[in-house]
């Protein structure tokens, strides 16, 4: 009897705690929608107003000083200059529990925007030394938006939160001024993931080429690793009706451009990862009659395996060498420590999954193959485990292949979009922290 009584008692368990946390997550999920509804038009407004204001990077000052004053508003007390122009604000629940850190990019780019809309960007900022037109054409201006969102929705949602919440307005992104250091690199090296240690984070990125409301993620590498190179050449300058007078490092430079090129196509298994190494810009000479003196190439690889990227990176000094040789040059090559693979780490993304099918539905959710873009949140990963994915930011019935890429002055996504990644990011955040009590 008392064995039967048993078996009756964990039944009743059984049945009685899975619906109580089914209707927890329901309750707080109808609670973020209702209060992310509610702020959408102040999110867009801020949006609106950090598109038009763009700066470039580590040069964030109007950025980061309006970021402040929306968060001290909000009741938050952030701290500023935080890897030169980046913010931090803390919120602390009413119970003790795991930390969360949520990260949003806040530069923009040295670009003239074409897009006709009423708040579009006139901003110039200085880079290499040339005033440039600057321009938010890679969405950070809806990056910045969406976690301020998030930012108030967890406000109003204190009681409910069971540990803290870390939110990082981070600067230089796109890559600090040459000679100097930023973005999260430089954030992690200032401690920003201390005090309060986090546990977990999580980033987003919005899509020029995917609809609003759906979701690209994977496991693992997401984005490649990023090293950018620069190859000088040194030849002899001659006369161009004499060229047998010279050593010519426009032709050694192409033949340089054509043998790098080998490198994918021959010597790296692409079955195994991809791979690419690109020349993206050439300089050298300054009349058509004048072989020059000297040329420089500049370039990036992506990679997505650490012994890839070492190989790679052997044959690029290898190739310069002897292609340099045989022309009777010299060259010199120099490649950066750039950024790591951008890495969803498996068991968080298994463990969180289930919400991102939740918030947009599991016909929205889409596993990808890894994107050869790079990321620097990479840095924030290799602390602490962290999952990184796109969202949406074209309307519905788009043109996916007829829409301005990311980094053009057409560019362009969606307010729209910004709602589904309030409530993701506010989602995740919670479900974190109630599973990890």
């Amino acid at each position: 009897m008392p064995y039967r009584n048993l078996i009756f008692r964990s039944l009743y368990i059984i049945i009685v705690i899975i619906p109580v946390n089914s209707i927890s997550a329901q309750s707080y999920d109808s609670k973020v929608e209702k209060l992310a509804t509610e702020i959408e038009s102040q999110v867009i407004e801020w949006r609106h107003w950090f598109h038009q204001n763009a700066e470039l990077s580590n040069r964030e000052f109007k950025t980061s000083k309006r970021i402040a004053e929306i968060l001290r508003d909000m009741g938050y007390k952030p701290q500023t200059n935080i890897a030169k122009t980046g913010v931090v604000a803390v919120l602390n629940g009413n119970k003790r529990g795991p930390v969360v850190a949520l990260r949003a990019d806040i530069d923009g780019l040295p670009i003239k925007e074409r897009v006709n809309i009423p708040w579009a960007s006139k901003m110039t900022g200085v880079y290499n030394g040339e005033t440039v037109p600057v321009m938010h054409a890679c969405g950070h201006d809806t990056h910045i938006g969406i976690l301020l969102g998030v930012a108030k929705i967890l406000k109003d949602m204190k009681d409910q939160i069971p540990g803290k919440v870390k939110f990082i307005f981070q600067p230089a992104e796109e890559g600090a001024p040459d000679g100097e250091e930023g973005g999260a690199e430089l954030m992690v090296k200032e401690g920003v993931l201390k005090k309060p240690d986090v546990d977990a984070i999580f980033g987003l990125h919005i899509k020029s080429g995917l609809e609003v409301g759906q979701i690209n993620i994977k496991s693992e590498g997401i984005m490649a690793a990023v090293n950018s190179f620069r190859i000088d050449i040194k030849g002899k300058q001659s006369h161009g009706s004499r060229p047998w007078n010279s050593v010519d490092p426009i032709v050694t430079a192409s033949q340089m451009v054509n043998n790098l090129q080998t490198i994918v196509s021959r010597n790296m298994d692409l079955t195994n990862a991809p791979v690419v190494v690109t020349v993206g810009a050439i300089h050298g000479g300054v009349r058509s009659n004048i072989i020059p003196e000297s040329v420089y190439m500049l370039g990036t690889i992506r990679t997505f395996d650490a012994s890839m990227k070492e190989q790679v990176h052997e044959r690029i000094r290898k190739i310069v060498q002897t292609t340099a040789e045989a022309n009777n040059a010299t060259a010199t090559i120099d490649i950066n420590n750039g950024y790591p693979v951008t890495y969803n780490d498996p068991k968080l993304y298994n463990e969180m999954f289930p919400t991102f099918e939740r918030i947009a539905g599991k016909e929205n959710v889409n596993i990808i193959k890894a994107v050869t873009g790079a990321e620097d949140f990479s840095f924030f990963q290799q602390k602490v485990p962290g999952i990184y994915f796109f969202i949406g930011g074209i309307p519905k019935g788009f043109d996916p292949a007829k829409v301005a890429d990311h980094h053009t002055p057409d560019f362009y996504v969606d307010d729209s979009g910004m709602l589904l990644g309030m409530k993701t990011m506010t989602a995740l955040t919670l479900d974190y922290l109630h599973k990890s009590r």
